[in-house]
């Protein structure tokens, strides 16, 4: 038997969602005054997934901070983001508790990001032929664990709108293999993350580098060959070219008992148990949706 595994970025998909409906101050307040917006498009995608994908087992993957590993190896890393807006902090423990009420299996590590969780999670799971492993993020960081049995959706626009990708979409897009985005991002840098890559070296270029040279070692060991101006650049930055594929790489080997999380990850629709629990917190725009599914 095959089983789907669907491993949901939490954050990505109530930030997503937050920002969608907070533009028009629509923050769907209950009667304590608390924000719903970010959580009740939550559960919508998550459900609409659930539908689109019918999975064996789900898991929600968390942040746990704003501080990881990472941040012990640059002091910059992610420290260019600003603070979330006031009506967003609420919904952080709340979507954890929807999560958890609605029978999801949440997962978050001290010091890791959700990307490390998920990274360590499919590398696990892939290894088993009968298992498909679903990704849903808007983190393109997460394309380099896609493989013949991991595939990669991210979320574009609404609940069902993605860029969906499997080995054979990436290998037409990049030219490269998926572990390959690494060596390129050590190149380019993330403005997002606050990382820097190597000055003056884009994705183009670091796409060609590697397409060529094959990793940021091979690179290095044949500088020489290089043009003038990418030896100047590279050599001026070798440190932070270094610090960079440290930083792009997710984490395959967070501590987590990956046998028995799969057992706990088991998902069985039990629908009056989904409504009710939207019923009690006041998602009520969820729980019309997920009458309609």
């Amino acid at each position: 038997m095959t089983h789907k595994l669907l491993l949901i970025d939490g954050m990505a998909l109530l930030f997503r969602h937050f920002y969608a409906t907070s533009v028009h101050k629509n923050f769907m307040r209950n009667t304590e005054g608390t924000p719903t917006n970010g959580t009740q498009g939550f559960v919508r995608h998550v459900y609409s997934a659930i539908r689109d994908i019918e999975p064996t087992h789900v898991a929600v993957c968390w942040d746990m901070g704003k501080a990881t590993f990472r941040n012990d190896m640059f002091d910059g890393y992610k420290q260019n983001r600003p603070e979330p807006p006031e009506e967003l902090m609420p919904q952080f423990d709340h979507v954890q508790h929807i999560s958890e009420s609605l029978g999801f299996l949440n997962i978050g590590v001290e010091n890791y990001e959700a990307d490390d969780v998920i990274g360590t999670l499919t590398h696990a799971f892939s290894e088993s032929p009968d298992h498909e492993v679903y990704v849903i993020t808007g983190d393109r960081d997460l394309l380099q664990c896609v493989s013949d049995n991991v595939f990669v959706w991210l979320i574009k626009k609404g609940f069902t709108e993605y860029s969906k990708y499997d080995r054979a979409r990436f290998e037409l897009e990049y030219d490269l293999q998926p572990p390959q985005l690494i060596d390129v991002k050590a190149f380019m840098g993330d403005t997002a993350d606050g990382y820097p890559g190597v000055k003056g070296i884009g994705e183009k270029t670091a796409i060609k580098l590697i397409q060529q040279y094959g990793s940021v070692e091979e690179v290095i060991a044949n500088i020489s060959q290089l043009t003038a101006g990418q030896q100047k650049k590279i050599q001026q930055d070798m440190n932070n070219l270094r610090l960079s594929k440290q930083l792009a790489t997710i984490e395959l080997n967070v501590p987590l008992s990956v046998d028995t999380l799969f057992e706990q990850m088991a998902h069985h629709v039990e629908l009056n148990h989904v409504l009710a629990v939207l019923d009690q917190h006041e998602l009520f725009v969820s729980k019309r949706f997920i009458e309609n599914l």
